[in-house]
């Protein structure tokens, strides 16, 4: 009986899986419930196992009295005497139970008993370990398909189940009885999407758990690309956003901080070699790889690839809405499909885009089309940009500015304050050529005259307040040689630009 015991639990804990305490808890359930079919209740019954899981029994504790009324919780001193000499009236004693000697009934319901907790448990216990596997890929084998085109896939465990339901497939899969399935496990659960509980009619597994898999959802997509992209598995390259048509399309929007390296290049690979294992894997689903932009009109061109934009007009930033206008020979391109390639395109920037060609685009009243600037403003949560300000200049890089704002850089003068003094080498996160850049874009977009006439009327009324006439007016004709702003004959150094020079006579 004992070994009997200890090699059942055993040999539960292996093939099922189930942990120590689950075992006990059933044995001990199923004891309890023969006991009680046979004596009407379980109060007094406890249940007791060997350290090494060898064997259990089970007792029926009785109160050590003088005259027995209830035989179930008493017995009598002469009897309790005989098994433990010690004992006096009052006392407590535990008698061992034969379970053999419990009625039939009790025996076969504590047995149903044991095998619906086993099934409780060990239901439990695979819910537990593959909850924490959900958004990961598995892999397992056709093994049949319902009427309505739902596949049912065997993961390898008699208690698990998997469902790949009809909306989760690709139009582009076709599987026979055997073939291998890749899928990306979306929810635990023994219940369809509409909350009943699924029971096939020929094959029941009562006992296990169903895992629901998806092929379709653009999130399998991104955890294909982690299979097959170093990069992206280690987090240099970034994978910003995904959208899909299953079967036809997916668009990847991918984005570095490392300027060493190509994001597009490295999903792609060497001749394609990296991305072509992950069109394999879709079944030779198109597969758009582009760069992400944090400038609106730039992304939503990269977002209508491989279609060539001529450019991006803001129409309203609120509602989020665009016009995309591109050649003719680019239309048909641009839209895709049945409207699919802008379809993606909308879904990947979360802007409504229009797309038209010049033609049309040239019938379109433009006049109250919001510029550029006002989609800078949705990336500067909405704060007014003044003429002064550096994201008020043209072409600007958007995350240059949003450093320099982190260091309270705000305007175009502090900047070339901050330019002139070498102060900008010192920020994080800008590059000696972000800081040319700006530089050059300022000299080319904003004259400084009104602020050099006054310095150079300062410098003319301290130094020559005695000079008037003819000499005050040829001062005033000598401009910088790089910039031309205007100079003084005691300057050695431009109050623009700030280049030396210094004046030789004739």
């Amino acid at each position: 009986m004992a070994s009997e015991i200890g090699e059942a639990i055993r040999q539960l804990m292996q093939e099922k899986g189930l942990s120590e305490t689950a075992v006990k808890t059933a044995i001990e359930s199923m004891l309890k419930s023969a006991y009680k079919q046979t004596y009407r209740t379980d109060e007094n019954a406890i249940v007791v196992f060997e350290d090494d899981l060898s064997d259990v029994k089970i007792y029926s504790r009785k109160e050590v009295v003088d005259g027995v009324y209830d035989p179930v919780f008493e017995i009598e001193l002469e009897e309790a005497v005989v098994l433990n000499p010690e004992c006096e009236v009052g006392d407590e004693i535990d008698i061992e139970e034969d379970p053999k000697t419990f009625q039939l009934k009790a025996v076969n319901e504590g047995k149903a008993k044991i095998r619906g907790e086993l099934r409780k448990s060990l239901k439990d216990t695979l819910k537990e370990e593959y909850a924490t596997k959900v958004g990961e890929i598995v892999i397992g084998y056709f093994q049949r398909e319902d009427s309505k085109g739902n596949i049912y896939v065997d993961l390898g465990k008699i208690e698990v189940e998997g469902f790949l339901p009809l909306k989760n497939q690709s139009p582009r899969e076709k599987y026979e009885k055997g073939d291998r399935i890749k899928a990306l496990i979306t929810k635990i659960d023994g219940k369809d999407d509409d909350g009943k509980n699924r029971r096939n009619k020929k094959v029941k597994r009562m006992d296990g758990i169903q895992v629901v898999l998806s092929r379709g959802d653009p999130n399998f997509v991104r955890s294909i690309m982690e299979l097959e992209i170093p990069e992206i598995s280690d987090g240099t390259v970034e994978i910003t956003k995904i959208s899909r048509v299953a079967g036809y399309k997916t668009k990847v929007a991918v984005f570095t901080n490392r300027e060493d390296i190509d994001p597009v290049g490295a999903c792609v690979g060497q001749k394609g070699s990296r991305i072509t294992n992950v069109i394999q894997e879709l079944y030779g689903e198109k597969i758009d790889i582009l760069r992400y932009d944090a400038d609106p009109t730039q992304f939503i061109k990269n977002a209508l690839s491989p279609a060539e934009v001529l450019k991006v007009i803001i129409k309203d930033e609120a509602k989020r809405e665009a016009l995309a206008i591109v050649q003719d020979s680019q239309f048909a391109l641009a839209l895709g499909n049945r409207g699919q390639n802008v379809k993606l395109a909308n879904q990947l920037c979360d802007w409504q885009i229009d797309v038209k060609t010049e033609e049309q685009a040239a019938d379109i009243d433009l006049s109250e089309v919001v510029s550029r600037q006002a989609a800078i403003n949705l990336f500067k949560d909405d704060e007014e940009i003044d003429e002064n300000s550096l994201a008020s200049l043209p072409e600007i890089n958007m995350r240059v500015v949003d450093v320099l704002k982190e260091n309270n850089i705000v305007d175009i003068q502090q900047f070339v304050d901050a330019y002139e003094e070498n102060s900008l080498a010192n920020i994080e996160g800008l590059e000696p050529s972000d800081i040319e850049e700006v530089n050059r874009i300022i000299h080319e977009n904003v004259e400084f005259e009104e602020e050099v006439q006054e310095d150079s009327t300062i410098q003319s009324e301290e130094n020559n307040s005695s000079e008037v006439g003819e000499d005050a007016s040829d001062e005033e004709e000598y401009t910088c040689p790089e910039c031309g702003a205007k100079i003084t004959l005691d300057m050695t150094q431009c109050p623009n630009c700030g280049v030396e020079f210094e004046f030789e006579e004739e």
